[in-house]
């Protein structure tokens, strides 16, 4: 199929790789003119035969209700625009709603994968009407993971990014409490060997997960996690979760206190959340900050969870 790709950042640019790969026609366009391969959104839009679709990988806020609306006025009925960003999902209803004025379709996408998605392929929860997800599918297909699992189109829309938002959720729960036994055996000084300990426990154990694996991996690459500081951001999905949470009245302990625990490693630092902020750079990539540091600031463009 032919499909516009705006935003080419560590997620956006490893996804049109994997389109490319299986045969898919992708036209791109980033404010990086390096990356891009169109100068402008028109130019874009004209490149793609109709019925157009077109995915949108930009951060979540203003870029995003900025781009959906400049291709409100450039597409044409018929066409579909994807949002597989992290968009807050109730902003997906008032997208949708504005686009379908025009006849445009609307689906939102939640994406998980990581840099790691090139190869491996993403995770895809999609919230949409089935015929404008049957126009999308050929890429979900594409980008999706080999095998059964991995891609679910999770109801209208909004679904597919709410449940995005809670796997966000379950994510922060699971990295804090990783970080949390990291933190204990470290400082128990029992075990002689904390990484061969957790190394162990990705086989036969029911708690072996891939989030472990990247936290060996990230140990392997600097033992003590010596270069990182205790200080891990949240992009917004974790308050999110929460909030849901409130409104329907679901108790939501660990990950309220694991997105809690983040802001905490804002004021001291801190062995557990220095483990939270490896995992994040393993599978995301996300910005880390140096031992020490305290102005770096994370990358927009992989502030994902």
């Amino acid at each position: 199929m032919h499909l516009g790709l705006i935003g080419l950042g560590k997620m956006g640019g490893n996804m049109r790789e994997r389109l490319r790969r299986r045969d898919h026609t992708v036209v791109g366009y980033d404010h990086d003119p390096d990356r891009r391969d169109v100068d402008d959104l028109d130019a874009l839009v004209a490149a793609l035969e109709a019925p157009r679709v077109v995915w949108i990988m930009v951060p979540a806020g203003d870029a995003t209700h900025a781009t959906i609306a400049e291709l409100g006025r450039l597409l044409d009925a018929g066409d579909v625009v994807v949002d597989g960003g992290n968009s807050r999902w109730t902003d997906d209803q008032r997208h949708a709603a504005d686009l379908a004025e025009r006849g445009i379709g609307f689906v939102d996408c939640g994406v998980s994968g990581g840099v790691w998605g090139l190869d491996n392929g993403y995770a895809l929860m999609t919230g949409g009407s089935a015929d404008d997800v049957a126009k999308v599918q050929p890429a979900l297909d594409a980008l999706r993971p080999d095998g059964d699992f991995g891609y679910v189109h999770a109801g209208p829309v909004g679904a597919g990014h709410f449940a995005k938002m809670v796997h966000n959720g379950i994510e922060y729960g699971q990295m804090q409490a990783y970080a949390e036994g990291y933190e204990l055996l470290e400082k128990a000084a029992v075990v002689e060997n904390v990484t061969e300990v957790l190394r162990s426990w990705r086989g036969g154990t029911v708690i072996r997960s891939w989030l472990l694996d990247l936290l060996v991996a990230a140990l392997d690459e600097d033992p003590g996690l010596v270069g990182i500081a205790g200080w891990a951001e949240d992009s917004g999905e974790g308050r999110w979760t929460v909030e849901a949470a409130i409104d329907h009245g679901v108790p939501m302990n660990a990950i309220a206190a694991a997105l809690f625990a983040r802001f905490v490693s804002r004021q001291d630092e801190s062995t557990a959340m220095k483990a939270v902020a490896a995992m994040r750079n393993q599978f995301g990539g996300h910005a880390v900050r140096a031992g020490g540091s305290t102005g770096a600031t994370p990358d927009a463009d992989t502030a994902r969870s």
